[in-house]
């Protein structure tokens, strides 16, 4: 059966359902609606005259003719793509479109300081920015890379160092400390009102502390659960109650006296951002510039 442009086109709609389990996901990586996905594969399965998917309201799965044509034709629309991507090797202004997944904190203490250059540098490369603190899979939601912390990289992932390692320390506003006094040791904490920090994976954060030899983690109470940084800051200088949070998040803030540190002595040393992708794809062009103007400019060090 000969092949037409249109299944050149359809065939890398069906690569990329088949990859994400879902039409909505699939049409977030490639920029069209779920619904233009539909359409396309609708066609593509009567052209060939078999069924590729098995679609329901809840999931998308693979028929055994759909899993056949993907593993025939997964490799060779790599080789294109590769190919297409090693391009800009000749082209004076380098271009395509990276997608990322970063966690809330690295936009304005690290890409926000960065940004401005890279447009100015890199007008052609587009950059699809997607802010979240939930732990996803990246290859499953179609990112080239993600931006966190470094303890919380997926150990099957290739990692690389955007910034240098910081302490994690207790904020509280002088006027929740004028009231309900100052820690002197974690703890005291018990006796506090505290903001409870939920994590990527759902799991509520036990407060770490380290002094010497002595490690201690506190589950602090507190009527308030957070999982976004904006709020955090918002509450905490508002004096709703004490919170641990990475160091450079608070410097400027501690700095002009609105809010201030307590248990110093026994803050927590921690790992800095780190940018990670998957060991088994090319780095794009875009994706590798990013990394390379954020170790050049070091905005938080390195």
């Amino acid at each position: 059966m000969p092949v037409d442009r249109s299944d050149l086109a359809d065939f890398t709609y069906f690569l990329a359902i088949s990859k994400h389990r879902s039409f909505r996901r699939a049409g977030i990586e490639l920029g069209v609606s779920a619904s233009a996905l539909s359409h396309s594969l609708k066609g593509l399965e009567a052209r060939l005259g078999v069924r590729l998917l098995n679609r329901t309201n809840r999931s998308v799965t693979l028929t055994t003719a759909g899993e056949q044509l993907r593993d025939a034709i997964s490799q060779p629309f790599d080789a294109i793509g590769h190919a297409i991507e090693a391009l800009n090797n000749f082209r004076d202004t380098p271009s395509g479109r990276i997608r990322l997944n970063v966690m809330q904190d690295a936009v304005p203490l690290l890409l926000g300081p960065v940004m401005p250059t890279f447009v100015d540098r890199y007008p052609d490369v587009d950059i699809d920015l997607v802010v979240s603190n939930r732990m996803v899979d990246v290859i499953e939601e179609g990112f080239d890379a993600g931006i966190r912390y470094g303890g919380t990289v997926p150990q099957d992932m290739i990692a690389s160092r955007l910034s240098a390692d910081f302490r994690w320390v207790v904020a509280a506003s002088p006027a929740y400390l004028e009231r309900f006094g100052v820690p002197i040791h974690p703890d005291d904490l018990r006796s506090h009102r505290c903001l409870r920090l939920r994590l990527g994976n759902d799991r509520i954060y036990q407060w770490e502390f380290d002094k010497g030899p002595e490690h201690i983690e506190i589950d602090v109470p507190g009527s308030i659960t957070i999982d976004e940084s904006g709020a955090a800051m918002a509450f905490v200088r508002g004096a709703v109650g004490l919170l641990f949070v990475a160091e450079p998040i608070v410097a400027p803030l501690v700095e002009r006296g609105e809010l201030k540190l307590v248990l110093e002595d026994w803050a927590t040393p921690g790992p800095g951002f780190y940018m990670y992708h998957p060991s088994r794809r090319q780095i794009p062009t875009g994706l590798r510039l990013l990394s390379d103007l954020i170790r050049e400019l070091r905005p938080m060090g390195l």
